[in-house]
């Protein structure tokens, strides 16, 4: 079975897709405190403490902890990310990884061992029509006059 990134389940290779090349590289020994915004693919081995946005892919390696949004083509989680995730094409969360967060999404990928707490919502994806809340009619029972029950005249009055 393949990955949202192309590679293939129970292959050993480093978590990252094949088609970007990473731009930005948050090294293990690195913290920051702040935004990030980038047009290309950022890899976090760090700890950063504030929201990253990429055009591209956002890969949070095994060792790196995000504590808030991401926002991205593709996420890719490894290590532990406590905030919300916006993925336009995907998110995937290895057995290494933790998210604790709401997830907006099209596409989900757990592994065995991965971790995710939170709600997730499928975008682009109008329920199925079996699930629509049915409509309800409030009616009233209409009693023949000749019933002799006493709602029967009220039936017919509309009181």
């Amino acid at each position: 079975m393949s990955s949202i990134f192309g590679n293939k389940r129970g292959v050993a290779a480093a978590p990252r897709p094949v088609e970007d090349k990473i731009e930005t590289l948050i090294g293990s020994t690195s913290r920051l405190h702040g935004d990030i915004k980038t047009e290309g693919t950022i890899r976090i081995d760090g700890v950063i403490e504030g929201d990253v946005e990429s055009a591209s892919n956002i890969i949070v390696g095994q060792n790196g902890k995000v504590l808030g949004s991401l926002r991205a083509q593709k996420v890719l989680v490894a290590g532990a990310v406590r905030g919300n995730i916006q993925a336009a094409g995907g998110l995937e969360i290895v057995a290494t990884g933790k998210v604790w967060g709401d997830i907006t999404i099209t596409s989900l990928l757990i592994e065995e061992g991965g971790l995710f707490r939170g709600q997730s919502i499928m975008r682009d994806e109008p329920p199925p029509e079996a699930l629509l809340a049915p409509t309800v009619l409030a009616v009233r029972p209409v009693l023949p006059p000749e019933s002799g029950d006493p709602r029967a005249l009220a039936s017919v009055l509309g009181t």
